[in-house]
């Protein structure tokens, strides 16, 4: 089976690679141990299409790392770049959304913040295509993911 291609550089472009997926990854695990999720969320009174709390650990898995790999894939194009700039800033307020929601019980301004960051993460979307589709791609279920968490945001904000 042949390697794919954004593999087949050097041993320290591999090492970037797999250095940004378990930055997120354990950046992601380490804030949700922290903000005890489950917990909050089991008391919440939430709306008829919010899932189980168990399925939120195995989505933002898979998303961190499609994120880890769009981000690095912007390192190695430019890591000064207007989009590489945009990518830090949806990272900062992925991580902040779950202390401020769960930890500090500011649902209203953890809704500000999650709309804002769907603007980013839509943003950096539309700024990749046309550039780097594969990144855009990546980024396409994590924009979509965040827009239906921002739908549970806002109705839990209501129904709380």
């Amino acid at each position: 089976m042949p390697v794919p291609s954004f593999l087949q550089g050097s041993s320290a472009v591999r090492l970037r690679l797999a250095l940004f997926i378990t930055a997120i990854l354990l950046a992601g695990f380490l804030i949700g141990y922290t903000s005890n999720p489950q917990a909050s969320y089991a008391g919440f009174a939430k709306p008829s299409f919010a899932p189980p709390a168990w399925v939120f650990g195995p989505v933002w898995t898979l998303l961190y790392v499609m994120i880890g790999i769009a981000g690095w894939r912007l390192y190695e194009t430019d890591p000064r770049s207007t989009e590489m700039r945009l990518w830090w800033a949806q990272m900062a307020l992925n991580f902040a959304w779950t202390p401020v929601f769960f930890t500090a019980g500011a649902r209203a301004l953890a809704l500000a913040i999650i709309l804002t960051l769907l603007a980013l993460i839509v943003a950096l979307v539309l700024r990749l295509w046309p550039r780097d589709r594969t990144a855009a791609l990546l980024l396409v279920p994590y924009a979509g993911w965040v827009g239906f968490a921002t739908a549970l945001n806002a109705a839990i904000v209501a129904l709380n």
